[in-house]
């Protein structure tokens, strides 16, 4: 994965509070992309919400708009940095990943229903649909599997914010534990997350 160029690599993290003239959810993306899980933590608080209710229009089922935010924000972790200020807001960017993920998973079910259909009627194979649904459900077991491999209060505290909805301060009471001990494990269990998955810094 690209890093961003050599001037914001050796620049100092931007701080939100500091920089009125730009988009927060903008730097906090930055700020992601450079590894910065307090502010993954911020701009998970301040879209998350959006995030559902984008992917909830789409798909129309409670619990695959759940598993699909989830796959959205584990995307955001791992391409932030491809995020560029001068195409776009940040909030359009992520709302994007939502919606594609969303259609993607609604054609992925359509296309399933489809063979089902045709199941009794001799035709050639539609090789790119199935190729595409195949990918999907690849992804899908891979970060399954790749959560199985975390420890309990990691795949815990992830599994509450993801699928439950839930903000870092609602995790640290569900789980009974302080908010930096819920933000370090968030924190590295997403860094196992990206690791297991395969993906480069």
């Amino acid at each position: 994965m690209d890093r961003w160029r050599r001037a914001r690599a050796t620049a100092s993290p931007p701080d939100v509070a500091d920089t009125p003239d730009v988009d927060v959810l903008g730097a906090l993306l930055i700020r992601v992309g450079r590894g910065d899980d307090d502010a993954f933590a911020r701009l998970y608080d301040e879209v998350s919400s959006r995030v559902y209710g984008v992917i909830l229009r789409v798909v129309r089922d409670s619990s695959q708009a759940e598993e699909v935010a989830q796959e959205v924000f584990v995307e955001i972790w791992r391409t932030a940095t491809r995020f560029d200020a001068a195409r776009g807001t940040a909030s359009g960017w992520v709302l994007t990943l939502a919606h594609r993920r969303a259609v993607d998973r609604v054609r992925a079910a359509q296309a399933a229903t489809d063979r089902e259909k045709r199941a009794s009627v001799p035709e050639a194979t539609a090789y790119d649909v199935v190729v595409d649904e195949v990918a999907g459900r690849l992804e899908q077991q891979q970060v399954r599997r790749c959560l199985r491999n975390l420890t309990d209060v990691q795949r815990e505290a992830i599994t509450l914010a993801y699928y439950g909805g839930q903000t870092y301060r609602e995790v640290a009471v569900t789980l009974d534990l302080a908010l930096p001990t819920v933000k370090t494990r968030m924190r590295d269990g997403l860094i196992r997350l990206r690791d297991c998955l395969g993906v480069g810094r």
